[in-house]
C-alpha cells in the first residue's frame, strides 16, 4: 500500500526561533532524508515553497476561480510531503518515523500526518 506523508510546521513558532537554532535544525534534515530514501521505499519526497507562493483553484459559477495562497488558514502549514510504499501499517509508521519532522523540530511545531492512499487508474 502507498502512504502519503505530510510534514507540518507552525510558522509562528518557527519564526520565533533564533536564526542559529533554525539553521542547526535544518542542517540535520539532509542526512535523515537520505537515510529514509536509502530504504528504497520512498517514491517521492519534496519540500514545499512558502505559502505566499501557493495558489488555490476552486469551482465557482461553472468556472475555475484562482486565488493566491493556501485554501485554509491554520496554525500549522504543510512544509513537505513524501510518498512511501509499505507492506504493512507498521512498516509505514516505521518509515514515516524516520522523517525529520517526526524526529526533530518540536520547537517549530513539526509533525507528520500519514495517510493511506487509494489509486484509481482509468
Amino acid at each position: 500500500m502507498k502512504y502519503l506523508g505530510l510534514a507540518y510546521y507552525n510558522p509562528e513558532k518557527f519564526a520565533a526561533m533564533a536564526p542559529a537554532d533554525v539553521q542547526a535544525l535544518v542542517s540535520q534534515c539532509p542526512p535523515l532524508d537520505e537515510k529514509m530514501r536509502a530504504t528504497g521505499k520512498v517514491l517521492v519526497a519534496a519540500s514545499l515553497t512558502e505559502p505566499k507562493d501557493w495558489m488555490t483553484l476552486r469551482p465557482r459559477g461553472g468556472k475555475t476561480q484562482i486565488s493566491d495562497g493556501p485554501y485554509t488558514e491554520s496554525k500549522e502549514m504543510v512544509g513537505g510531503l513524501f510518498i512511501i510504499e509499505a507492506d504493512s501499517r507498521e512498516e509505514a509508521l516505521k518509515l514515516a518515523a524516520m522523517h525529520p519532522a517526526a524526529l526533530l523540530g518540536e520547537a517549530g511545531g513539526w509533525a507528520v500526518e500519514l495517510i493511506p492512499m487509494d489509486f484509481f487508474l482509468g
